[in-house]
């Protein structure tokens, strides 16, 4: 049997939210059969031998034009496979035949955390209230709650079922939408007819071709009055002026961790927008988090030599930007 040579970022970036017993990731991917292991700093040389790698670990936003001379530095590559759910930073640059997977599944529940602590935060007021604690300010105000809000959901994969099940136990009623209806999911066309039915709008779902720009001024038009938008997946998914007219308007409220563009710019009009609460891309940055990344990675690197593909490939016509 052949080896088959892994490129992996240099393992320090990425083990910071590991727990004290975590292997490290060249040492998890060592338990795969016939493997080396080769790693690589971003905007460096590529080691010797790297030519060689089928498969490359991507850690690090804009990465593709980090691995200096890529693709042609890559000839043998099958496969890249992501540490994060998100692979907006490879639309339109995954090379003809090579795979591109991500790691659905490691930060689902992280991200769902994020989303309810988001939503419950913007229906019960708390920036109010911490406001009113920097200025020693007691002024109680009847704020809404969760319980029985409609929250559509914009996805159907782990991150999206995985707040489904926390807001269920909040006794809110929840849709979810995929891109084709089947039992329990809703399709991506019917949104216009359900967005005036939801009390809240989460977008969980990838950034492609397709998703890009998904929220536009005619979705949100199309939103309740006082309803409120979570975009907890990738900032180009929203456009920015059309929420920033709708925010100032105070007709829409939102909770963003994501922005476009990201990072925001100390300037720019959605720091001091109304109605908003805003958090720097820290969604699935929990204790464990690469932990459990490179363990969602190492599987889907299994997987694909096993069978010639993981689970969590991506369909290309969704990665030609």
């Amino acid at each position: 049997m052949s080896t088959t040579t892994i490129l992996i970022p240099a393992s320090d970036a990425y083990i910071g939210h590991a727990s004290k017993n975590a292997s490290s990731p060249a040492d998890l991917l060592k338990t795969l059969p016939d493997v080396r292991i080769l790693a690589y700093t971003r905007g460096e040389p590529l080691p010797e031998g790297a030519a060689d790698a089928t498969i490359l670990v991507s850690g690090g936003a804009n990465i593709a034009q980090d691995l200096q001379g890529f693709p042609r530095s890559l000839p043998n590559l099958k496969l890249i496979q992501t540490l994060s759910a998100g692979v907006n930073n490879w639309l339109g640059k995954v090379p003809p035949g090579v795979i591109l997977s991500n790691a659905r599944g490691a930060h689902g529940g992280a991200t769902a955390e994020w989303a309810l602590t988001a939503l419950l935060a913007v229906f019960r007021d708390i920036p109010r209230y911490v406001r009113q604690q920097e200025t020693h300010l007691w002024d109680r105000v009847r704020s809404d709650g969760l319980q029985e809000k409609r929250v559509l959901i914009v996805g159907a994969g782990d991150l999206a079922t995985q707040l489904q099940r926390r807001l269920l136990a909040c006794d809110a009623t929840v849709t979810l939408v995929g891109r084709h209806a089947r039992e329990g999911v809703r399709a991506m066309e019917e949104i216009p007819d359900l967005l005036p039915e939801h009390d809240a709008v989460v977008i969980m779902v990838p950034q492609t071709a397709a998703t890009t720009g998904l929220v536009d001024a005619a979705f949100l038009a199309r939103m309740a009055d006082g309803a409120v938008l979570v975009n907890a997946a990738r900032g180009p998914i929203v456009e920015t002026d059309a929420l920033l007219a709708e925010l100032t308007a105070g007709r829409l409220r939102a909770a963003l961790d994501v922005t476009d563009p990201e990072p925001l710019p100390a300037e720019h009009p959605l720091w001091d927008a109304p109605n908003l609460l805003l958090t720097p891309h820290v969604g699935g940055a929990v204790e464990r988090g690469d932990e459990r990344a490179w363990q969602t990675a190492r599987d889907q690197i299994a997987q694909f030599l096993a069978t010639g593909r993981p689970a969590n490939a991506f369909d290309p016509a969704d990665l030609a930007g």
